[in-house]
């Protein structure tokens, strides 16, 4: 593959150092946050087929469909539920479920953070969750950052026990054959450890000064959760078809079926519900309004990081990295996972993990040999998946959802400083991979 590419590489430049540069100055101004990340990546992917380096029909070969059709069809669901307000009843009925008090509300919030994290994905949770925990603290007259701390690292964590909870699995499960039932039954076992020892460490950190006069948590009590409700058929058509779809992931591997074809096929049922009855006139409204609720950043992200890493892949430089990455761990399978375990946990506290998964997928694939095949590369996918996920909260830029709350947070008035938030969350970070690390020794590897 590299001798295709070095043929036609623009002015008979070195292929291999032309793909590294556009993937390195990608990756570092995407980490500079002043620029859309989508349009980077897009703007390096067409680079990299201008350049030579891969022709657009590669590139085209290079992109993930069944990620991208995943991530779009649960988008479209979620943008239609949230229309229901089922996710501010929950909050609200959560925050008064233990009486306004200020330690349980974080609690409470953290663990419906966690579920919808698993069962839809974790940035749509946090954009839905975190208006409304400003809200609830604002009415208690406690400081956000605690809330939004924990919800940040619940949202990770509780991404990382399903296929479509955290964008790093919907890659890794589709790359790897992986479904729905495997991440449940291999990593969701272990998230609810990794939650309440976070829970106990944040309690440490803050709880114990969480504190709110009986009048302000009257004010929490006096909030009602029926009000949120703003459309019941609307809810009704959306709670049958997610968990339709939820139950069509679960047996989607027996059926043949992969879960990007359920989760759009939903989408397609759940829009037509959601029209169905209108005047003809609003039906057009209702799907654009879905539509521009749908985060097509995301997606055009997905779609150039796919074909910036396809570039580089076709180059042999990922094959010679997991050739020195065996070489470094001795060829031994015990000593490569716990290798990939803490790289990509460091490696994701420090830049995005989507990208990196990106870049990672590719070289873990070119292990098989190695190790036997395809199968027997299972426990270093599920290393991937939970350095790259519990990795993601070591910062406020190692994943999605923390920079989501972040903007919030500054919106609001409560900015959080990136040095802060390092301080307090990366250590909770590597205690979540020691127990990991250790999960995954006792499980797979002893």
């Amino acid at each position: 593959m590299r001798e295709h590419t070095a043929a036609s590489v623009l002015f008979g430049l070195d292929p291999t150092w032309v793909a590294l540069s556009i993937l390195l100055v990608v990756y570092g101004v995407i980490m500079m946050e002043r620029y859309n990340r989508a349009v980077l990546a897009l703007l390096g992917a067409g680079v990299m087929i201008l350049c030579g380096v891969i022709t657009q029909q590669q590139a085209i070969a290079g992109v993930d469909f069944n990620t991208i059709g995943l991530l779009t069809g649960m988008m479209v669901i979620v943008a239609i539920c949230q229309k229901t307000g089922m996710f501010q009843y929950v909050a609200i009925r959560a925050a008064k479920s233990v009486n306004g008090r200020p330690w349980g509300i974080l609690v409470m919030l953290s663990v419906v953070t966690a579920l919808f994290s698993a069962f839809l994905d974790n940035v749509t949770t946090v954009l839905l969750i975190a208006p409304i925990t400003l809200l609830i603290t604002d009415a208690l007259g406690v400081r956000p950052y605690p809330y939004l701390f924990a919800q940040i690292l619940a949202s990770n964590i509780g991404g990382t026990a399903t296929l479509i909870g955290d964008p790093p699995n919907i890659m890794i499960g589709s790359a790897a054959n992986l479904s729905f039932s495997d991440f449940i039954l291999n990593l969701a076992p272990i998230t609810p450890v990794v939650f309440t020892v976070t829970l106990l460490a944040i309690w440490f950190m803050f709880g114990r000064d969480l504190s709110a006069s009986e009048e302000n948590q009257a004010k929490v009590m006096r909030f009602d959760e029926n009000q949120a409700i703003r459309d019941i058929p609307l809810l009704i058509k959306s709670l049958s078809v997610l968990t339709l779809v939820i139950i069509g992931f679960t047996f989607a591997h027996s059926l043949g079926l992969e879960p990007a074809t359920i989760a759009m096929f939903g989408a397609a049922v759940l829009l037509f519900l959601h029209s169905l009855g209108l005047p003809v006139q609003d039906k057009d409204h209702a799907y654009e309004k879905v539509m521009a609720d749908t985060e097509w950043t995301t997606i055009f992200f997905f779609v150039g990081l796919f074909i910036i890493v396809t570039g580089v892949e076709h180059t042999g430089v990922i094959n010679a990295l997991a050739q020195h990455t065996l070489e470094l761990t001795g060829g031994d399978f015990v000593a490569t996972a716990g290798a990939i375990l803490w790289v990509s946990a460091i490696a994701s506290a420090l830049i995005d993990n989507i990208p990196f998964v990106a870049t990672m997928i590719p070289l873990i694939q070119n292990m098989a040999p190695t190790f036997g095949g395809e199968a027997a590369l299972v426990p270093l996918w599920w290393a991937l998946a939970l350095g790259a996920c519990l990795g993601g909260n070591g910062s406020l830029i190692g994943a999605s959802a923390n920079l989501i709350v972040a903007g919030f947070a500054q919106r609001a008035g409560h900015p959080i400083a990136f040095l802060v938030f390092m301080k307090h969350a990366f250590g909770l970070m590597l205690i979540s991979i020691v127990i990991s690390h250790i999960y995954l020794y006792l499980r797979y590897l002893s």
